[in-house]
Formats: C-alpha cells, structure tokens, sequence
C-alpha cells in the first residue's frame, strides 16, 4: 500500500518558541511527534534529539523489517515491537544522558508517538501524552493511552469520568517521559491496516482541544492536503496556549 502524509507545526498563541518536533517519511512507512516537557530547559532539544536517535534507529534495523516483508510471522512482529521499544529506550537513555553534560543535575524530557508502517501492520510506540488516532469507514478511534496523572486515576478508578472531564489541572502531568529518567516504560503495539484509512498524529497542543472524536472525523474528511491546517487553526481558535503539531496521513 501506499502511503502519502502533510505535515504542520505551529508555535500556537502564548509560547515564546516551539518545543514540538515531528518526523514524517512516506518511503520508509515512520512518522514521529515528540513534544519537549514544559516547564523544564530545552524541551525543543530534547524532542529534536529523541526523534533524529529514533529515525536512526529504524534506518539501522531496516533489515528486520524486509525479513518481516518476506515472512510475516509472529515471531516477526513480536520482533518489530521490541525493536520499536529499545529504540524508544535508545532515545531516552540519550537524552537524560546530553541534559547531564550540559548540566550536571538538570533534566529535560519529551513525549514520543512513533508510527512504523510495515506492509499491511502499523506498529506503535508510545511514551506521554502525544497521541495517534485512526480514521476508518467514518469512526476514529484513539489508538494510544495518555501517560499522564489523569488518565492514570481514572485507569484506576481513584476519579470519575465527570471528574475527569472538569479536572484541569491534573491533565497535563505527565507520569512518563522520554528523557526524564535513564529508563522509561515503552507502550507498543501492533494494527492491521486497511486501504483507505486515515491516521494523525498529534501533540496535546492540538487534542487538548477536540470536544469529541466526532470533530476529529469531520476534519479528516477534508482533502488531506487541508487536514494539518485546519486542526491548527481549530486549535488556535480555542486559545492556542501550547505548541500544535500534527501530522495526516492516508493509506492509498
């Protein structure tokens, strides 16, 4: 199948300079949104940095995925998602360890949604609170799990639904971060896909603002080329406060 992607990062409305950093590439079937942590120094050099050791990372085990192509097996995929976590694991040990040599003590971090289309599976990394939704026959569905204090209590039940939805201050903690620590804990995993689906993925910047999934659907409907651009400007039109970054991409 073919793969064909548009692209949008935006500073947003209140930010001094934009933290987010994306990778998208059609070819290789990756596409990666890295949101540097607020509230600690150099978030955009740890989103840069997290997201160009991750497109390394791929390039390097290329050859498991061509053995994937010829042989799709289990053991395969299992393969695939495990290479997909220790390259995660790759860009935290390496960004935790460059915040210790430009300050000893200091930390930055950053979320990472990683994307790695191989023939008729997508398979998915995910650390924090950047996320990836799939657009198929009318329905989106979010596909990763926000790691964040709020999604975590509500996982748990300590808060309600209700509770959750007018809890402000606790969305945007984030429980895990690449970066924050040598080690993080790596979600993957694995879809089948289909012709015609659709897909973005996106910083909280830009989800922080959907109302439900049913807006999400109706902007993906739009030629794709418009899609990056009218959730950005959906995203300012609602305040703006964060980086928005987001990438559209269809299965043709």
């Amino acid at each position: 199948m073919l793969l064909i992607s548009y692209s949008m990062s935006d500073i947003g409305k209140k930010r001094k300079n934009n933290e987010d950093f994306f990778y998208a590439d059609d070819t290789l079937g990756l596409y990666i949104v890295a949101d540097g942590v607020g509230g600690q120094d150099r978030g955009e050099v740890a989103s840069l940095e997290a997201v160009e050791n991750m497109q390394c990372w791929i390039l390097r085990h290329k050859g498991m995925l061509e053995k994937y192509r010829e042989n799709p097996t289990q053991n395969y995929i299992y393969n695939i998602r495990r290479m997909l976590e220790s390259g995660v694991q790759s860009s935290c040990y390496l960004v935790f360890g460059l915040a210790q040599q430009l300050e000893p003590g200091s930390r930055m971090a950053t979320t990472m949604s990683v994307a790695l289309f191989v023939d008729n599976m997508l398979f998915v990394g995910q650390v924090g609170d950047s996320r990836i939704y799939r657009f198929r026959n009318g329905m989106v569905e979010q596909l990763t799990e926000d790691h964040t204090l709020l999604n975590y209590q509500l996982k748990h039940g300590l808060i309600s639904p209700s509770q959750a939805a007018n809890s402000k201050k606790k969305s945007n903690v984030i429980t895990r971060a690449v970066g924050q620590l040598d080690y993080v804990e790596v979600d993957t995993f694995n879809f089948t896909v289909e012709p015609s689906d659709r897909y973005i993925l996106c910083s909280d910047g830009l989800h922080g603002y959907f109302r439900n999934l049913d807006e999400i659907g109706e902007i993906l409907k739009h030629d794709l080329p418009t899609v990056p651009g009218r959730f950005i400007e959906l995203a300012n039109s609602r305040g703006g406060k964060d980086n928005i970054t987001v990438i559209a991409l269809e299965l043709l």
